[in-house]
């Protein structure tokens, strides 16, 4: 191949490369990126919660309503628990990757288990499944209608509350399957303990 030639070839690929890179690098970014922001800017800016005007969190990430020690503040509805990190760290989302069988994952559940017990004050039988068990990314900020429903007489006892307006909030932001038939029902921890808050003031 000639000097020419190979030359040539280069100043091909080069011209192609900065073609291709401002197109998909940038062009495609910025009409995307504008896209989002205009159709759906909530959803494309984190889908952050605000109260007071102070961002509080996401509705797409969970959060710990606990004290500095780790034990649950009873005048909260509770989540899931989370494998993320030291919990809901997004920065390292992930499960705990135990197996069925793993003596941790058995261990871990029994102590989560016993907690509930004593917190809520019902039998173990009671306790739905999320309510032991992390979910694959750490980060769900949502429970099943059922744990969120074995809460209520807790919340409404520290906070003065009457049951029946605590469980109708509670059915008030329980979110329906999406498109009426895939996965299950959930509720937003984040969201409804914002709502109750408000229901408190």
């Amino acid at each position: 191949m000639s000097t020419r030639t190979a030359a040539r070839q280069y100043w091909v690929a080069i011209r192609a490369m900065i073609i291709f890179t401002a197109v998909l690098g940038v062009a495609y970014t910025v009409v995307i990126t504008g896209i989002g922001q205009a159709v759906l800017p909530a959803k494309a800016n984190g889908s952050l919660i605000e109260v007071d005007g102070e961002t509080v969190g996401s509705s797409l990430i969970g959060q710990a309503f606990t004290d500095d020690d780790g034990a649950a503040l009873p005048e909260w509805f509770q989540s899931r628990p989370s494998a993320a990190g030291d919990g809901y760290d997004a920065s390292a989302s992930s499960g705990s990757n135990y197996g069925p069988e793993s003596e941790d994952l058995l261990a871990a559940i029994e102590e989560r288990e016993a907690a509930i017990v004593d917190l809520e004050g019902v039998g173990a039988d009671q306790i739905p499944a999320d309510a032991l068990t992390a979910s694959a990314s750490g980060l769900d900020p949502h429970i099943s209608p059922e744990y969120a429903l074995l809460q209520v007489a807790r919340v409404a006892e520290a906070r003065g509350l009457a049951e029946a307006d605590v469980r109708a909030l509670v059915e008030e932001h329980s979110q329906s399957r999406d498109l009426g038939f895939l996965g299950e029902e959930t509720v937003n921890v984040l969201e409804l303990n914002i709502a109750l808050a408000e229901l408190e003031d």
